[in-house]
């Protein structure tokens, strides 16, 4: 079975982070046998835009194909206006950007499936295309178009109403965004999780604990933005070090705010008690997390979260957000903790317990890696996608 995916979510040279889950996906779908290539539009950046941040001029670097682990793909533009201005019109916009790219590769690659990795803006020119070609078009949703995109305007409403009654399936990675989508635009959903690579999972002594002398260590993994709630984190960290000797919090990733919360560390008086990294290699990123003592990551705004799995795969009891992607899997006080979103005194009762209590986090962290293995691997990701793809298709 031959797939298109769309999708501005997608690793770049720039942002090696981006979409890496959707790489995943992608690469678990093509070892279960589908052929698949990839169309991830960018924002055109003509002069002068690219020398207004810095982000557009990474975006004006970034060539038209590359090869990314045997996966072709495709970095057509498209005008995107800055700070989601007329956002409602953005799938349009795309559409007539991408439009060309994916005739030319339907001449090479008759492509029976396109299958659009969020809502809006990649899911309404997915189904321009379908009305086009004729084809099937299915779209995964993130929290993204239920938490923001469809609380934006009537405009950005409508066209995801659109977008979903239009497509063949809609694909959510977990119940709690399922249940936002039937509450919110009355159509159901597919509920397939993410998963891990088990054979990705760090089976060896980590050096980490070495390497910091032995330090009880906490640590987060992500994208710095305001949503994932280092900030939160680090202020409770603040108060932990009163109570618990030798922390550590470390944070691995980059972005935006990096230098914000490096100053934010320096006036809480917890510089020593900080380590930020920066973006390492994701074997690097599972040693970190097979040598952590607790992972903590109080994201309000998680589609998913593989973070939180692939830390659960390491046998580490993780902290999450209640109500969020990963909420359903986390089950409180047995395969990890939920904590009120963006609220310190929940966060530093959580991390409090686990720092205090090390058995019970240990039988915690070793349920949530039973957990995951048994039931959250690509391998069924891939399987159950699949089985979604043949019967869109088989229904045409």
């Amino acid at each position: 079975m031959k797939i298109l995916h769309i999708t501005h979510l997608y690793p770049q040279p720039t942002d090696p982070l981006c979409g890496g889950v959707i790489h995943r996906q992608v690469k678990a779908l093509g070892s279960r046998g589908c052929m698949e290539k990839v169309v991830s539009p960018i924002p055109w950046s003509p002069f002068p835009t690219r020398y207004w941040r810095r982000k557009w001029r990474e975006y004006s670097e970034i060539g038209a194909y590359r090869n990314v682990d045997g996966i072709d793909v495709y970095f057509p533009r498209y005008l995107s206006i800055p700070k989601m201005l007329f956002y409602a019109s953005s799938g349009k916009r795309m559409h007539w950007g991408i439009r060309k790219v994916v005739g030319e590769i339907r001449r090479e690659f008759p492509f029976e499936l396109l299958h659009a990795h969020m809502g809006l803006p990649d899911g309404y020119a997915a189904m321009l295309i379908s009305m086009r070609l004729g084809l099937p078009f299915v779209v995964t949703v993130r929290s993204t178009d239920i938490d923001v995109t469809a609380q934006k305007n009537r405009g950005c409403l409508s066209a995801l109403q659109t977008v979903f009654s239009s497509a063949g399936r809609l694909i959510c990675p977990s119940p709690r965004l399922a249940k936002a989508l039937e509450s919110r635009f009355g159509v159901e959903a597919e509920v397939i999780p993410h998963g891990i690579d088990p054979s990705a999972i760090f089976t060896g002594v980590p050096s980490l604990p070495a390497e910091h002398k032995n330090r009880r260590i906490i640590l987060s993994v992500g994208r710095l933005i305001p949503t994932k709630g280092i900030d939160i984190n680090m202020r409770v960290v603040s108060k932990l070090v009163k109570k618990h000797d030798r922390l550590l919090y470390i944070v691995v990733g980059d972005g935006p705010e990096r230098r914000k919360l490096e100053r934010l560390a320096r006036e809480l008086g917890i510089a020593e008690h900080v380590c930020f990294v920066g973006h390492l290699p994701h074997s690097r990123v599972m040693e970190y997390m097979a040598g952590c003592e607790v992972f903590a990551l109080p994201s309000w705004r998680e589609t998913f979260g593989l973070v939180y799995i692939e830390a659960m795969a390491h046998a580490r009891p993780v902290v999450a957000v209640r109500g969020q992607g990963v909420d359903g899997i986390v089950e409180h006080g047995k395969t990890g903790l939920l904590v009120t979103p963006r609220d310190g005194d929940s966060l530093f009762a959580a991390l409090d317990f686990l720092l205090t209590h090390p058995e019970e986090a240990r039988a915690i962290g070793e349920r949530a890696r039973e957990l995951v293995l048994n039931n959250y691997t690509w391998e069924r990701n891939a399987d159950k996608t699949i089985e979604v793809y043949r019967e869109v298709l088989s229904s045409q």
